[in-house]
């Protein structure tokens, strides 16, 4: 991996740590459009359910699901569907045809997640959360649009994310980075060249987020991935804001798996180092 990572510009990012709007689990227009099940969609819903790639899916996808993948076709933001690029306790992402021609990825989470649980120790203690309580479906749906407004904060931070382009209910509409038949590889996975580098462009990354009013919480080799000689992070639905009570604690162990990673590689780091640094204002280069 020979790659020299390079740093994307930021735009301007108002309103520290207020990295989304109200989070609004109410119904949508795709539980309007499963309520009312007339004959176009009825026919979509039995058309995607007989599909090869969603028939192991059936029993896990709720008519409301259904709805919502409908109406993110009716909006133009997916013409097609291709097949599964990864499935998961929690959510299967496929590739899709966007608007455009665009390949795009869809990430549809299960409402019965098996691992929802994990998703309350990321919204408890915040009050825009308060009314959720142990509700399954508005936590899944919560956790959903948070990823899709993480997203949208990181990469106008300067943070290289995929690119979000749509959500609707539990179905977020993403870019696709990399191809299904040449995926791109989590930075676990290759042999990386120049680690002070890539280093570089993390820790700066990491103090963009924290700038931004967000910290990652689950940040590692793992949730970061190598694409045409960028780094890109990845999964940040269970990012969250810095006034959230574990916030810090969440920080440090990012902090500690990348300066672990790292200093593998043979860079001259550790966790408190790093965490000074992605917590200082102005820093220095």
């Amino acid at each position: 991996m020979t790659e020299e990572f390079g740093l994307i510009e930021p735009d301007a990012v108002e309103g520290f740590g207020d990295e989304w709007e109200e989070i609004d689990v109410s119904d949508s227009e795709a539980d309007t459009i499963a309520r009312k099940r007339d004959r176009e969609f009825s026919e979509f819903r039995k058309r995607l359910k007989d599909a090869d790639q969603f028939k192991v899916e059936q029993s896990v996808f709720d008519d409301a699901t259904f709805a919502a993948i409908y109406k993110l076709v009716q909006d133009g933001h997916i013409e097609a569907f291709g097949g599964p690029i990864s499935t998961g306790k929690e959510a299967n992402v496929y590739e899709a045809l966007g608007a455009d021609g665009t390949d795009v990825a869809v990430k549809i989470y299960r409402i019965n997640a098996s691992n929802f649980r994990h998703m309350t120790d990321y919204l408890a203690g915040d009050p825009r959360f308060d009314g959720i309580g142990g509700d399954k479906g508005k936590t899944v749906l919560a956790w959903t649009r948070k990823e899709y407004a993480n997203l949208e904060r990181a990469r106008k931070a300067g943070v290289r994310v995929p690119n979000p382009i749509a959500v609707e209910r539990n179905v977020l509409v993403m870019e696709l980075v990399g191809l299904v038949e040449d995926r791109a590889r989590r930075l676990a996975e290759v042999h990386v060249e120049n680690p002070e580098t890539a280093f570089e462009v993390v820790r700066e990354y990491m103090r963009r987020l924290h700038s931004a009013g967000l910290v990652h919480g689950d940040l590692s080799e793992y949730n970061l991935i190598v694409h045409e000689g960028e780094l890109v992070v990845i999964d940040l639905g269970q990012a969250v804001t810095v006034h959230h009570p574990n916030a810090d604690e969440f920080l440090r162990r990012d902090c500690r798996n990348v300066a672990g990673f790292f200093s593998r590689q043979g860079v001259d780091v550790d966790g408190d180092t790093l965490y000074d640094y992605v917590t200082e204002v102005d820093p220095t280069p």
